[in-house]
C-alpha cells in the first residue's frame, strides 16, 4: 500500500499527519466488532457491540486527538468449563483518531451495544491582517546571509 508523504512546502506544520496516518494503519483487530454512522451533516455516532461488558468494564476518554474505548475483562466468579465459546470476553483498547472539530457529545449502552456520539463543530473563521514592519521596529527571527565577499 502506497503511503501519502507530506513534503510539501506549502504544507507548514502538517508534519504529525505522517505519523498518524501509520498510527492508525497499525490498528488491524477487527475486535469488538463497530459500525460509524452519520446522523447529520454535523452527527456521527460510533456504535461497538460490547455484549457481556458492563458499564463499570468500559472506559471512554479522549486524550489529544484520540478517542480511545477500553473493554476489560467482566471477573468471572468461578472456573467455568466451555464446549464452544464463541462470545468474546477478552480486553480491548479501540482507538480512533477525531479531526479538529470534532468533539465526543456523550455515550450510552443500549442492548449489547455502546454507542458514542460526536458533533462536528464548524471552526470560527478569523482573519487577522498582519501589519509590515521596518526592522528597525521588529527585529527578524533571521536575516538572509549575504554572500561572503572575498577579500583580494
Amino acid at each position: 500500500m502506497s503511503r501519502l508523504q507530506f513534503n510539501s512546502p506549502f504544507m507548514l506544520g502538517f508534519e504529525n499527519i505522517e505519523r498518524l496516518m501509520d498510527q492508525v494503519s497499525k490498528v488491524a483487530d477487527g475486535f469488538p466488532p463497530y459500525n460509524i454512522e452519520q446522523i447529520s451533516d454535523s452527527q456521527l455516532q460510533i456504535c461497538l457491540a460490547v455484549a457481556g461488558y458492563d458499564e463499570k468494564d468500559l472506559d471512554i476518554s479522549v486524550e489529544d486527538t484520540q478517542l480511545i474505548i477500553r473493554g476489560r475483562t467482566p471477573d468471572q466468579e468461578q472456573e467455568r468449563h466451555f464446549i464452544h465459546r464463541g462470545i468474546a470476553g477478552r480486553s480491548f483498547q479501540k482507538s480512533f483518531m477525531l479531526a479538529a472539530g470534532l468533539k465526543v457529545e456523550g455515550a450510552f449502552m443500549d442492548k449489547g451495544l455502546l454507542y458514542i456520539n460526536l458533533v462536528k463543530i464548524d471552526p470560527v473563521r478569523t482573519v487577522k491582517k498582519i501589519e509590515i514592519m521596518s526592522t528597525a521596529k521588529n527585529k527578524p527571527l533571521a536575516l538572509p546571509h549575504k554572500a561572503k565577499e572575498s577579500k583580494k
